[in-house]
């Protein structure tokens, strides 16, 4: 009996240890969303750039969309910010940004220095509407159909193959199905 006690460590140590080598196969892009096929969260939030100027859910609905959520503070987000001003050069879809968990006026600076590629900003400053989607962290996006549900979630910073190989796909079926139902 006591030699059975001793393998005891043995057996918790090697059940760790499958359980941790089992996550280093995990894709970190890849987060559930339980979101995913619902409408966006209800919101009253301001518009980052006036004060006052109230936006809800509603503002976002009409077209195939992205939901961008940064912040000043997050590194990945000024690595994924020319990208994004590419995108809204080209006018493939609104942009719609939520600066969050940050300042107002660094986040005015930051656009005005670097452009802002976002058709509506929203300032989630206690991160309210960010943790109602879900936020792990910035950058996140979410897809949005002209609906205003949720069809996809990418944690991380979009980049060329990001946006080519999985999220232009999408957002191209997603606007397909938009113009079948006449918007």
């Amino acid at each position: 009996m006591k030699k059975l006690v001793l393998f005891i460590p043995l057996v918790l140590f090697l059940g760790m240890g499958v359980f941790l080598y089992q996550g280093l196969f995990l894709n970190p892009q890849k987060l559930d969303s339980a979101l995913e096929g619902k409408p966006v969260p209800a919101f009253q939030l301001e518009r980052l750039e006036t004060p006052g100027e109230m936006l809800t859910q509603e503002n976002l609905k009409g077209e195939v969309s992205l939901i961008n959520v940064w912040a000043t503070w997050c590194p990945a987000c000024k690595y994924e910010h020319p990208f994004l001003m590419m995108l809204a050069r080209k006018n493939i879809l609104p942009i719609y940004g939520v600066n969050y968990r940050d300042e107002r006026a660094p986040a005015i600076r930051e656009l005005s220095r670097e452009g802002d590629p976002y058709t509506i900003n929203i300032f989630d400053k206690d991160g309210r509407l960010g943790l109602d989607l879900g936020v792990y962290g910035a950058p996140e996006s979410f897809i949005v159909d002209h609906n205003g549900i949720i069809r996809f979630r990418y944690a991380g910073p979009i980049d060329r193959n990001v946006w080519s190989d999985t999220l232009f796909p999408m957002i191209q079926q997603l606007q397909a199905e938009a113009k079948q139902d006449g918007v």
